[in-house]
């Protein structure tokens, strides 16, 4: 279906390339999430299993059509006894043949039951390979987001240590205390704080992406991409068009199917299978020989199965309500991840067209008007954190934002086509 064949390509819209983002410190061959996604597919454990579990239910179904085995019983009566049938002078051998017919539809169903299976555990690895591509490309996502804010602190840092000798010699020239040196000092040591903390959030976010492709540690290097740009989405309406072909959603009708060949085969059980059978008997003490011919077949008298008719019936029944439950679930998600995106994009536009320009205007401005002394360090370094915040807090949307856009492209099957783009 067109919904899961092009997943990877809407995925990767999840990172709108624009300003790329890349953090040396990593060891190994940089990565795209185009590579990631490949990789992903062809190691991700989860994905293995979902692909073992369609072997074994084809299992089942190969199974299900196998026809009863006949049954040959070889039967010698009349020995070992007493006087006239002491030994084996009296004996008779009987050779039977007997055939299982099972009730007309008892085996259709079972096979019904047992495709629809099938069916069911295809629509279960599309919808768990989706499913690890959404969490790829968050991964992904996360990992730039970090390189990002590694790359902002790592500039703080290099503003405020660039101020020291600036300071030093105000201090030389008595137009300012060797406290404030101190002060930027602390200023930048705390900045190194923060800088530790985005490193070990992306050590995580590493491991997490190898985690998925299979791996127990990373053996990539940096993370190539760009996430500086945001995009409008199409309207809600649109999105829950798609979502009817979600393969978690499809998925319930081969249940249904499923859990309607099973209330069938439920009802048939009590219904008498026939057992026919033909023998050779052979009289050992006149020499004799005649046939055997047999039918036997269950009285359905006590036991006619009502609690495992009773118990198909509401599973059956229940499988409405369950997919109803699963697309419920997913709408809300939906709902909330789109409004997670508008946010976050909002945001991101506001950030770009009006907050950091003016805080990047201020900082210079302010740093020009210190070197002449008509601002003080305190002003200085209360322009440079409003830049700082300004500058986090951008990287903090877009990593809202893609995140978003790879979750609503997962739910919905519809790419947020780059429409109209932003650069810082």
């Amino acid at each position: 279906m067109q919904f899961h064949r092009n997943m990877a390509h809407l995925l990767c819209a999840a990172v709108l390339l624009l300003i790329p983002v890349q953090a040396g410190a990593e060891s190994g061959r940089p990565i795209t999430l185009a590579q990631a996604l490949k990789r992903v597919v062809t190691a991700n454990p989860r994905l293995a299993v979902a692909e073992r579990e369609i072997g074994v239910v084809a299992g089942h179904r190969i199974q299900a059509a196998a026809i009863p085995n006949p049954e040959f019983a070889p039967i010698v009566e009349n020995v070992l006894g007493s006087g006239q049938y002491k030994g084996s002078q009296s004996a008779q051998t009987t050779l039977t043949l007997s055939q299982l017919i099972e009730f007309p539809g008892k085996r259709d169903a079972r096979i019904a039951a047992t495709s629809a299976e099938f069916d069911s555990s295809q629509w279960q690895l599309q919808s768990e390979r989706l499913e690890v591509l959404s969490e790829t490309a968050v991964a992904f996502v996360n990992i730039l987001g970090a390189q990002r804010r590694i790359q902002i602190l790592d500039g703080i840092i290099a503003s405020l240590d660039g101020l020291t000798p600036l300071l030093q010699r105000r201090v030389d020239l008595g137009a300012s205390s060797q406290a404030d040196i101190s002060r930027a000092q602390v200023a930048a040591d705390l900045i190194r704080v923060d800088r530790e903390r985005a490193k070990t959030a992306l050590d995580t976010a590493r491991r997490e992406l190898a985690v998925l492709m299979g791996l127990t540690s990373p053996d990539f290097g940096q993370a190539v991409g760009a996430f500086g740009s945001v995009t409008t989405p199409p309207a809600l309406a649109i999105l829950m068009r798609g979502f009817e072909d979600h393969p978690q959603l499809v998925r319930w009708t081969a249940i249904r199917a499923q859990r309607k060949a099973e209330l069938i085969s439920a009802r048939l059980k009590p219904l008498p299978d026939v057992r026919l059978g033909v023998g050779y008997r052979l009289f050992r003490e006149t020499k004799d020989n005649a046939w055997v011919f047999g039918l036997s077949m269950d009285i359905p008298l006590w036991d006619q199965n009502q609690g495992a008719i009773l118990s198909a019936q509401e599973t059956l029944a229940k499988a409405d309500a369950e997919r109803a439950v699963n697309k419920s679930a997913l709408t809300i998600l939906l709902g909330r991840t789109y409004d997670a995106l508008q946010g976050s994009r909002r945001e991101i536009e506001l950030l770009q067209a009006a907050v950091i320009p003016k805080a990047r205007e201020s900082v210079r401005t302010v740093e020009s008007g210190y070197a002449q002394g008509r601002f003080t360090l305190i002003e200085l370094l209360d322009t440079q954190s409003a830049l700082a915040q300004a500058l986090l807090r951008e990287q903090e949307a877009l990593v809202t934002y893609h995140t978003a856009v790879a979750t609503i492209e997962w739910l919905s099957g519809t790419p947020i086509n780059p429409s109209r783009q932003r650069s810082r």
